[in-house]
Formats: structure tokens, sequence, C-alpha cells
């Protein structure tokens, strides 16, 4: 019986890359799961039976448009019906966007902000007085080394990522006495559909060639020269979940090769 058996985790976009890492290793401890995100249905209906039949567990979906609020009250209410309770909301999905401001989309600021920084407030509202009445919760956000430091032509994403730096220390005061915490993963560049995604924009931004933008841009500025993996990040966000971590609240925990000690 892994440490989490009888907990239920919600994982936003967890349909690919870090919050498929993260569903997955939740439910490697017993949790039963909570998967939310877009893609190929066949796929995403290959994960949630995997998850079940590997693990033993029980793996729902929900196809909320997280920009929605609606949306997410049906998510969260879904996921109580189903289970009774949540237990630990990692709030992960995210989308970027790259282009200098005076040629940032309106649509595309709306969209990062409302999907990167609005869900998690909507998810935690909705998700903390069901953890506090328990005494037992656990707030994880997929944060990013850029809510500690800046990069040009991501004035979106940056300004969610700090927004979530935020939310978190005031999630974490609020919970503190409650036996519920709250902790922001920082990762540097991970190797995922995200990053994949935003390479042509900054090749088109920056005038670069794709292996340039890969060791010029993305890695630059990580010592290590290495991208993280999502399975790194999935091994924080287990011991975030775990009692080990009690004492941890309103902390960012910091994986990126060293890119912020600079």
């Amino acid at each position: 019986m892994g440490f989490l058996s009888g907990k239920t985790a919600l994982v936003t976009g967890s349909t690919s890359g870090i919050g498929e890492a993260c569903a997955r290793a939740y439910a490697a401890e017993g949790a039963n799961i909570v998967l939310n995100g877009f893609g190929d249905a066949g796929e995403i209906e290959k994960l949630r039976a995997g998850i079940e039949s590997e693990h033993g567990v029980r793996a729902i979906y929900s196809d909320a448009d997280l920009t929605r609020p609606e949306k997410i009250e049906e998510m969260t209410t879904m996921a109580l019906d189903t289970f009774g309770a949540v237990d630990i909301l990692h709030n992960n999905a995210g989308v970027q966007h790259v282009a200098p401001i005076e040629d940032f989309p309106v649509e595309k600021w709306d969209l990062i902000i409302g999907l990167n920084l609005s869900s998690s407030f909507h998810t935690a509202r909705l998700l903390m007085k069901q953890m506090k009445e328990r005494k037992w919760g656990r707030l994880i956000f997929t944060a990013s080394a850029h809510a500690l430091v800046a990069s040009p032509y991501k004035a979106a994403y940056v300004a969610a990522k700090h927004g979530i730096a935020g939310l978190t220390k005031v999630l974490a005061l609020e919970g503190a006495a409650h036996g519920v915490t709250a902790n922001a993963i920082c990762p540097g560049y991970v190797w995922t559909p995200l990053v994949e995604k935003q390479i042509p924009d900054t090749m088109k931004s920056r005038g670069m060639s794709r292996d340039e933008v890969i060791n010029e841009v993305l890695l630059d500025a990580q010592p290590t020269k290495k991208f993280v993996t999502v399975e790194q990040v999935a091994a924080m966000a287990l011991y975030l979940a775990s009692d080990n971590a009690e004492n941890i609240n309103g902390s960012l925990q910091v994986i990126d090769g060293g890119w912020t000690a600079q």
C-alpha cells in the first residue's frame, strides 16, 4: 500500500508532459486520480485505463476548459461526487506564447492569464474548504523559474507565474493551521510539448535556427546545460504530498540546473 492510499489527487493539464508524470506518480503511491486536459480522446482513455490497471486505483477524466469558471466547478463537483474528497490539488495546466509586447495579441494575454493563473484561483477556492474540514490537504502548483526571474517576449507567462508564486504563499498562510500546505515547483526548461511548441515562435522572434534556440536560449541560462525531466518534477511533487513535507509550506521549490543561482 502506498503512502497516498485512499487519497485522491486532481491534476490539471495531466494528459501529457509534467501533469501526466505527476498523476502517474501519485497513482503509484495509491492515490485515485482525476485527469484533466485536452488531446486525442483515444489516447486519453488509454492513459486513464492504464493508470487504473497498472496501479489498482480509480482514475476519471474531465475535459473541463479551465478558462471557464463554470467548467472548473463542474470538474471539482464531479471529483467530489465520485471520490468524496480531493486531498491533493495539483494545478499544472499551462500554455505559452512568445512575442514582443508591442506585438503580443490581447487574446493570448487573456488566455495565458486565465489558464496559467486564474484557473488555480478557481480550483483552490472550490476545494480548500473541504481540505480544511478534514485537516489535511496538499496544494501543489507547477510554477516555473519564471516565477522568480524574467525572460524577454514572455510578458503573460512571466506575469502569470509570478502570480502563482504569490497565490501559493497566500494559500500557505490560510491553510497552515488546518493541516493544508501550499507549495510551488519552479522548474527550469523541461522537455515537454509546451516547450517544444514555443520553439517556432522563438525562432521567428529572434531570427534563430532550431538548434540555436535550444542551445542559446532555452538552455543558455541553465548551467547544467540539461533539460529538467518530467520524472524529476514528479518526484518533487510526490515529496511535497508526503507527510514528511508537512512543514514545507509556502515554498518555491526550484529545479532549474542552477539558473536562478546566477
